[in-house]
């Protein structure tokens, strides 16, 4: 198997990158884009079967079959996490309902005001390039070093406002 991953996140950044300059530049009208769209997912139904085995050879080895089982449990696992998260949001709702209304009702508040704030094409670009480089982030342990670093940080927070209350 052969190692690309030092020039993934450019080549990412730099397909994404383009993909919405010429958005932008072109500026179709939705029915337009859509069209675009599934043209090109019809585009890479057709060529990606029959160019994948030249570009990354067609031997199925047991270290591929690995790596297919390694990306099955993780799509597994994030599922399991989405529906935990799901559950506690619920439980939160139920256990806590003004606190839940009022937690809702200032994110969702924050969330329009960035929305009026920045242009759309700008925000999907932001999160399109964050979706695509996640997988990367993840397997390099940045994504758990900045979580871990939030929840110490709201856990400094939370005892803080605790020992003002006693």
């Amino acid at each position: 198997m052969l190692m690309f991953t030092a020039w993934f996140p450019p080549a990412i950044i730099a397909v994404v990158s383009f993909i919405f300059l010429m958005i932008y530049y072109l500026d179709p009208s939705v029915l337009s884009g859509v069209s675009c769209f599934v043209m090109l997912l019809c585009l890479a139904d057709y060529l990606v079967p029959a160019l994948a085995p030249r570009i990354f050879g067609s031997s199925k080895t047991t270290e591929q079959q690995q790596r297919f089982h390694e990306i099955c449990s993780n799509l597994v696992k994030t599922r399991r996490r989405i529906v935990g998260w799901w559950k506690r949001l619920f439980t939160f709702k139920e256990e806590k309902p003004k606190m839940y209304f009022m937690t809702m009702l200032c994110s969702l508040a924050v969330i329009a005001w960035i929305g009026q704030q920045v242009h759309n094409l700008l925000l999907t670009y932001l999160i399109v390039s964050c979706f695509l480089l996640f997988p990367g982030l993840n397997k390099h342990g940045i994504i758990s070093k900045y979580a871990g670093m939030a929840k110490r940080e709201v856990n400094k927070l939370l005892k803080h406002k605790e020992k003002k209350n006693e």
